[in-house]
């Protein structure tokens, strides 16, 4: 076997490539990089279970970073059990071909309670007061332990929010070289995330992402730098491109406006009703699982959607099944944005209505992906004061709402979803190995294989 290293450095592309990124430039140079084609929706839950599988959407089960479970008439986003990724997975692949092959998954998505050897993800402790602390899960449990006496606390509040920084994605890397150090897995597989969120927040050709390309190709580098001292084999790869967007669709206010979604009203405020709805959207960055509770009335609803700007294809029964996407958990219709938009999930129509947590980093309990998350609200007059006494209030033991964030989707300006029309602004695989790349680009179906053949030499 050989030792292989695996990173995903969410959002890079080969337009991304260059003097800012000298040692993933570097990488591919000395061994080979190809275009990799990505799945629909070009997301993060899909795409890496893809790559782990080597399936589809229609066979992993995977149709979203989060859908509508109708069992529990509920919408659920970024769940992290493993259980809800049907077929073999890489790791389990390379254990039957060698019983001494192991794994470390760190911080790739559907992590907990993977077969896996290594296990680490974001796990926060949700307190009864209201808190949120930063903590992991890990496998096995005292990795946990471990890695926090060694590195300290993970950085939660720089992984996402406003203030995500290159802090997390280093935190990643540190945590990586131990696991590699003092474990040594055949195979890890590290997330690295940082450039995803700039991308989003600036959009790909802002002067801003100049600086957020170096500090990810510094973190990035250290860490290839030291597991090759060993000869171990580095693949680089990302899950999708992010493309400059002008503005939003609020596809559950069209919804909302024709009488298809209800709501219930709590303390002044809307709360949406899916099990009561008629037809809602979850709204997934570029791509939106519309959910039509009476089949009668998908066609009404897919005429409706027609009619918003901005929205490039419905896809129905065949355009799901030529997507992979015709899986029980996707909506009765799929809606893509054209390349400059994306969907927002805001179904209310007076911002004074808005849920609670609509103006809070609150991934769980929105029934959308949200954005703006990535944003302090301009309205605020003293953002840092303001931010300071709401967590003074919370660490004196007080319930306080750390209701910072816009509602103004107008400030995102990069999305993803959609594969985009240059295949340059979309996702690579490079690899130090380039004897192993095919001649073509890669789909994201093939990587699992290309991934084994790394650590086992081609059958």
């Amino acid at each position: 076997m050989h030792r292989t290293v695996v990173l995903n450095v969410v959002g890079l592309t080969p337009k991304l490539l260059g003097s800012n990124t000298p040692h993933l430039k570097a990488l591919a140079e000395r061994g080979g990089l190809r275009q990799l084609q990505t799945v629909t929706p070009a997301v993060t839950c899909p795409a890496q279970s893809t790559f782990v599988t080597g399936n589809l959407p229609r066979d992993h089960g995977i149709v979203a970073n989060g859908w509508y479970f109708r069992d529990l008439a509920e919408v659920w986003l970024w769940r992290q059990s493993n259980h809800l990724v049907d077929g073999e997975k890489l790791w389990e692949a390379g254990k039957k071909r060698d019983p001494r092959f192991s794994c470390a998954k760190l911080f790739w998505w559907y992590n907990m309670y993977a077969s896996v050897d290594f296990a680490v993800t974001p796990r926060p402790m949700y307190l009864a007061d209201g808190r949120k602390l930063p903590d992991i899960h890990s496998r096995p449990p005292e990795l946990r332990h471990e890695l926090q006496a060694k590195l300290g606390q993970f950085p939660l509040f720089d992984f996402w929010g406003p203030n995500a920084n290159i802090r997390s994605s280093q935190w990643i890397a540190d945590c990586a070289r131990y696991v590699y150090d003092e474990h040594r897995p055949s195979l890890s597989l590290v997330y690295l995330p940082h450039l995803d969120y700039c991308l989003q927040k600036f959009g790909p050709d802002a002067p801003e992402i100049l600086p957020e390309l170096r500090q990810i190709d510094e973190v990035a580098g250290e860490l290839i730098d030291h597991v090759q001292r060993d000869g171990t084999r580095v693949i680089v790869l990302s899950e999708y491109g992010v493309t400059r967007v002008s503005g939003p669709i609020h596809i559950n206010r069209a919804l909302r406006e024709a009488g298809l979604i209800a709501v219930r009203e709590e303390l002044g405020r809307e709360l949406i009703d899916p099990g009561a709805c008629e037809a809602f959207a979850v709204a997934d960055h570029q791509i939106a699982h519309v959910y039509v509770r009476d089949p009668l009335r998908v066609s009404e609803v897919s005429e409706l959607l027609g009619s918003l700007d901005g929205i490039e294809e419905i896809l129905g029964d065949a355009g799901k099944a030529a997507r992979g996407l015709d899986h029980p958990r996707s909506g009765e219709l799929i809606a893509i944005a054209k390349a400059d938009r994306w969907f927002t999930y805001y179904y209310w129509l007076d911002d004074d209505r808005a849920p609670d947590f609509a103006r809070c980093v609150d991934i769980h309990r929105k029934p959308g992906y949200d954005p703006a998350e990535l944003f302090v609200d301009p309205a605020l007059r003293f953002p840092k004061l303001g931010i300071g006494w709401r967590l003074l209030k919370k660490r004196l033991g007080f319930r306080a709402l750390m209701d910072v964030i816009p509602l103004d989707a107008s400030m995102v300006r990069g999305s993803h979803g959609r594969v985009t029309d240059d295949p340059d602004a979309g996702p690579l695989i490079m690899t130090s190995e380039g004897a192993l790349l095919p001649e073509t680009p890669v789909a994201a179906t093939d990587v699992k294989q290309l991934i084994l053949d790394h650590v086992f030499g081609r059958p």
